[in-house]
C-alpha cells in the first residue's frame, strides 16, 4: 500500500454506532485476521497485555439479562428505560470483541505502559475492522469497570475490560464530524 493509500484510509477512519450495525458479522477467520493486524502494537518487554472476549448470537442477548440485572442492582431506582437500555447494549452489533487488558503487577514495564498497549490494541481493531469493510464502534460505559461484571464475563485480578468493540455491518452512511486541526494542538518544546 502506498504511502497516500495508507494515510487516506486512516484519513477516513470513523466510528458507526452500534445502533446502525447489523449483519453479517466478520465470521471467524475473518475476525482472525483482524486479530492479527491489530495485536502489531508497540509492548514494551513483549508481555502480551492483552486478550480478546468474543460475543456473538444468543451470547449477546444473555450478557444483556445479566447487565439488566445487574443494573438493578447497582440502581434500584433506575427507570424501566435505563434497565431495557442495558439490557439491549450487546443486542444490535452482530459481533463484539472485548479487548481485556491483563497487567503484571511490579514488573519494570510500569502499568500505564501495559495499559497503553491494550488499549493501542483497541484502535488498531478498529482499523482493522474498517479495512474489511465492516464498521465499528470502541464503547465502554458501567459495564466496563464493574467488578460483579468482570467476574461474570471470566476476568481475572489483573485483568480489566478497556474496550467492548461492537463489530458489523452498518446500516447506514455514517457522516464525517469535525475533527481537531492538529496545527492547533502542537507546540514547540521551549527550554
Amino acid at each position: 500500500m502506498s504511502e497516500n493509500c495508507f494515510l487516506q484510509a486512516l484519513d477516513q477512519r470513523r466510528s458507526v454506532p452500534s445502533l446502525q450495525l447489523g449483519e453479517p458479522a466478520p465470521d471467524q477467520a475473518t475476525l482472525l485476521r483482524m486479530l492479527q493486524s491489530a495485536v502489531r502494537v508497540p509492548d514494551h518487554g513483549r508481555l502480551v497485555p492483552f486478550r480478546f472476549l468474543q460475543i456473538r448470537g444468543d451470547a449477546r442477548h444473555s450478557l444483556g439479562e445479566f447487565l439488566a440485572r445487574r443494573s438493578r442492582e447497582r440502581n434500584p431506582q433506575a427507570s424501566e428505560a435505563a434497565i431495557d437500555k442495558d439490557r439491549q447494549r450487546f443486542s444490535h452489533a452482530p459481533l463484539i470483541v472485548t479487548v481485556i487488558a491483563r497487567i503484571t503487577p511490579g514488573h519494570k514495564v510500569p502499568e500505564q505502559e501495559q495499559l497503553l498497549s491494550a488499549g493501542s490494541v483497541c484502535f488498531a481493531l478498529l482499523l482493522a475492522a474498517q479495512g474489511f469493510g465492516f464498521g465499528a464502534q470502541w464503547l465502554t460505559a458501567w459495564m466496563a469497570y464493574d467488578p460483579e461484571v468482570a467476574r461474570h464475563l471470566g476476568l481475572a485480578e489483573n485483568e480489566r475490560v478497556l474496550g467492548f468493540i461492537h463489530i458489523g455491518t452498518p446500516k447506514v452512511d455514517v457522516p464525517e464530524r469535525d475533527r481537531p486541526d492538529p496545527a492547533t494542538l502542537l507546540q514547540d518544546y521551549q527550554p
